[in-house]
């Protein structure tokens, strides 16, 4: 399965608490469909000291799932669908609502 949404794309998350915001995929699991977004869908984790690592609560990204992100148009900054083109042999991501190659 190809991946419609992919490492350093800009997001907008359109389910959960932080509905509305923007953020930079970090990571994607595609065998889990989840994504890791920077800066949102925090949570506080209760840390063992290891080594040098200081132990306490920390806060980091929890990942989401691929449904509630959708992929922003870089031409005008919406939300947009993803679709596939085939252009010269090579596959290409593409916003379905202007049409602008988004790789």
């Amino acid at each position: 399965m190809a991946a419609k949404i992919k490492k350093g794309d800009n997001v907008v998350l359109t389910a959960g608490k932080d509905r509305g915001k923007t953020g930079k995929v970090l990571q994607v699991f595609i065998n889990k469909n989840r994504v890791l977004v920077e800066g949102q869908n925090m949570i506080k984790k209760h840390q063992k000291q290891v080594g040098n690592q200081e132990g306490g609560i920390i806060e980091k990204e929890a990942p989401l799932h691929i449904s509630n992100v959708m992929v922003v148009d870089p031409s005008d900054n919406k939300p947009c669908r993803v679709s596939f083109e085939l252009k010269d042999g090579k596959k290409r991501r593409v916003s379905k609502r202007t049409g602008t190659v988004l790789d």
